[in-house]
């Protein structure tokens, strides 16, 4: 028998009470802030992951005002690792603009939430579903693939027809009553049992009305997006060392890494002498470490490290995105993951810890596009 949609939540909290999630740290206080934070944290990021990340933002910026008025690279700083780097830059700039037009207080209408920089209307419903219990639908990837399942959507999620369809089901099943309790039901659900692969359905509590799982279709049920080939990239990084520093650039805001701090990239290893000669007047051997390879979304980039010690006591930087950083105190600016494990590496042992590469043949490779 195929569910109703007004029959969803009826079916979904009882379960929710019994084997929900009650205990995730944004639960405790769900003011508006916790709750607009923790969804920008948990866009295309696992629970698990999110947890520690959260935890330190919130014991640095307890609130609105304390955001907005943090410079950016602390932001960033605390953000490196978590991915998805737009979403920081974007939290940083709507508290900005909370605390100029709104008070420093979140506004609590789904139009003026959507103003803000980095909220769409999903994040929106969720901060007043959660922290207002204001009646408003949530779209988010686990509520997409249980819409999806149990009322056997054709279409694949993020296509122009799929999200119509998607949004007027997930109106229709919203509850009035408990609107927080059941936000949360219909995101723990789709993480926890309506998995993507290998969905527990003898668990799930819609099974008998689940329309995917009545016509034995769970596993191509959402329909997969058609995804382009995943490709390799290939960057050249230079670690310039001198007296226990490393020299950093600022990364572009748009691209991969916007905003954080990294060595400066090269396309072409010839390249990379040239720079030291012309950057910091000298002539120096260069030793390349083991290739890290990285893995984004939607491609892979190998990056190859050289390091090089620049003699003598080079000056600071003329440009402002520009910085000999020590490697004593790495922690306090925003860095890659990748480059900030190396980093922690060399700062241990600059000669010896980090593997040198093997000697190699020549063989061409894509280059990445610098962020």
């Amino acid at each position: 028998m195929s569910l109703a949609p007004e029959q969803l939540a009826g079916s979904l909290l009882p379960w929710f009470d019994a084997h929900g999630r009650h205990d995730l740290p944004w639960q405790a206080d769900p003011t508006p802030y916790r709750v607009w934070v923790s969804e920008v944290m948990l866009q295309q990021t696992q629970v698990e992951t999110v947890k520690p990340y959260f935890e330190r933002f919130m014991t640095r910026f307890l609130n609105v005002a304390a955001l907005a008025a943090a410079p950016q690279d602390e932001v960033m700083r605390l953000w490196s690792g978590l991915g998805y780097y737009a979403r920081a830059r974007n939290l940083h700039r709507a508290a900005a603009e909370v605390v100029t037009k709104h008070g420093g207080e979140l506004p609590d209408s789904p139009a003026a939430l959507m103003e803000l920089r980095g909220i769409g209307r999903s994040t929106a419903g969720a901060i007043l579903a959660l922290a207002h219990g204001q009646r408003h639908a949530i779209l988010d990837g686990n509520v997409k693939r249980v819409l999806a399942r149990v009322f056997l959507l054709e279409e694949e999620t993020e296509s122009t027809a799929g999200l119509k369809k998607l949004w007027a089901l997930s109106e229709a099943v919203t509850p009035a009553a408990r609107v927080a309790a059941y936000t949360q039901a219909i995101m723990d659900l789709g993480a926890t049992v309506c998995t993507r692969a290998s969905p527990r359905c003898e668990q799930c509590p819609l099974a008998d009305g689940c329309g995917a799982l009545a016509a034995g279709r769970t596993a191509e049920i959402p329909a997969a997006r058609r995804r382009a080939a995943r490709r390799l990239r290939h960057t050249h990084m230079l670690f310039a060392l001198s007296t226990g520093r490393v020299w950093l650039e600022r990364r572009p805001p748009q691209g991969i890494w916007g905003g954080l701090w990294a060595p400066v990239e090269f396309g072409e290893e010839q390249a990379i002498a040239a720079f030291v000669a012309g950057r910091f007047a000298a002539a120096v051997p260069m030793r390349r470490l083991a290739t890290i390879r990285h893995a984004f979304t939607h491609f892979d980039l190998d990056i190859e490290p050289w390091v090089v010690e620049v003699p003598g006591e080079p000056g600071l930087a003329a440009e402002s995105e520009t910085r000999w950083q020590p490697l004593a105190s790495i922690e306090a600016v925003g860095l890659p993951a990748p480059v900030a494990k190396l980093l922690e590496e060399l700062r241990h042992d600059a000669n010896g810890a980090v593997r040198e590469a093997r000697p190699r043949g020549r063989r061409p490779r894509e280059t990445a596009v610098p962020g």
